[in-house]
């Protein structure tokens, strides 16, 4: 015998990562440098690169904030490859994923950023914590607002 409980309406309910997910211009290799991730980061005026590995695959994600110690000594970012370093690895979010189980999963993890993959494991874009909670909130306004 099969029991089915009821169900209620989550906010965001429907809502998937690939609602919120923005595609993400830059890439960087995994074997490139921590100096060449610098001037992409600064160059760019961007927070985060997505890591690819050798079959383009997603590796992770790397920050300003992740080659800070890197940084402090000039040779090692000629030298450490983004590979080497200690960036966000997987898993990572899936389009189909619901959109409140990966605001949660972001906020366990502590993370701003997520790389979306599809399911052979290459990049689709990212999640970004802001724009996560944004349509979450939202959502919850709208399903919570008065019906003239």
């Amino acid at each position: 015998m099969t029991i089915h409980t009821p169900q209620t309406e989550q906010p965001g309910h429907g809502l998937t990562v690939a609602d919120a997910m923005d595609l993400c211009d830059y890439q960087i290799a995994h074997d490139s440098t921590v100096d060449q991730a610098n001037d992409i980061l600064r160059g760019a005026g961007v927070e985060y690169l997505l890591v690819r590995d050798h079959d383009g695959r997603c590796e992770g994600l790397v920050t300003r904030t992740g080659l800070q110690p890197f940084l402090s000594r000039s040779w090692y970012t000629e030298r450490t490859a983004i590979g080497a370093t200690a960036h966000q690895r997987g898993p990572f979010a899936w389009p189909t994923m619901g959109l409140a189980l990966a605001a949660i999963a972001m906020r366990v993890k502590h993370l701003a950023f997520w790389p979306v993959v599809d399911e052979d494991g290459y990049i689709l874009g990212v999640l970004t914590a802001d724009r996560a909670t944004g349509l979450l909130t939202t959502g919850l306004l709208a399903a919570t607002a008065p019906t003239p």
